[in-house]
């Protein structure tokens, strides 16, 4: 179940609740609202259910909007986004630490390429370039070495942002 609830936001419609390197789980929900046992016209409940982590849940959240205004009738554009902002102050309130293991989220049109950055420190520059292509390179200082890097190795940072070198020489 908590796999099923992983793939609903890296995969489906829960999309724009994915954090990169948490495991959130959700679903989401539209719901038409009844008066009378009769349906109302464009009178909806939207709701999005999440956990975090996916794997070993420490909190739940519930969000729902009853009968939101000038939007898409579909719950994964009005209350996923909205429920990402919640989690990530869950996350930080509750000092939820970031884990490998998780699914990927697919990936559509409007969404940004990220790339994880190389450890190049100790390499030299033109080795460090070949490994740096999805990104745009400042140096800072002289010399044939990289000795320190910023962001640092393994952080995932958007395709052509800056990667910042120091040169200086190998000791």
């Amino acid at each position: 179940m908590r796999m099923g609830l992983e793939s609903v936001v890296a995969k489906g419609g829960g999309k724009a609740a994915y954090i990169e390197g948490y495991r959130i789980g959700g679903k989401t929900g539209t719901a038409q609202k009844a008066k009378d046992g009769k349906y109302l016209v464009n009178n909806y409940i939207m709701s999005f259910v999440s956990i975090v982590p996916a794997n070993d849940p420490e909190a739940v959240l519930y969000l729902a909007i009853d009968n939101p205004k000038n939007t898409a009738l579909l719950s994964s554009y009005t209350t996923t986004p909205i429920a990402r902002r919640i989690l990530l102050d869950i996350i930080d309130i509750l000092k939820i630490e970031k884990q490998s293991g998780g699914m990927e989220k697919d990936l559509e049109w409007t969404d940004k390429v990220m790339y994880e950055v190389p450890n190049v420190v100790g390499m030299k520059v033109d080795d460090a370039k070949k490994l740096l292509v999805n990104f745009t390179i400042e140096y800072s200082g002289t010399g044939d070495y990289i000795i320190s890097q910023s962001p640092n190795p393994k952080e995932k940072i958007e395709d052509q942002s800056t990667v910042r070198l120091m040169l200086g020489n190998k000791k």
